[in-house]
């Protein structure tokens, strides 16, 4: 199970969800499915209709 999403701190790079799919080679649904049950990193909201990833979080999701 994903800890609950932090905030990045400066040094940290996000990704969006196009980089995450390239990233991972999921797909969009696939993607919040998995985050819904707890197996994905959680998305930071940056915005009023934006969200993102943090890229290590991501990168530890996918290299196990």
């Amino acid at each position: 199970m994903t800890s609950p999403p932090t905030a990045a701190t400066p040094h940290q790079r996000i990704l969006r969800l196009p980089e995450v799919c390239a990233l991972t080679g999921l797909g969009r649904s696939f993607i919040y499915q998995l985050q819904a049950e707890g197996c994905f990193p959680q998305r930071i909201k940056l915005g009023a209709r934006a969200v993102g990833w943090i890229e290590e979080e991501v990168q530890k999701m996918v290299d196990g």
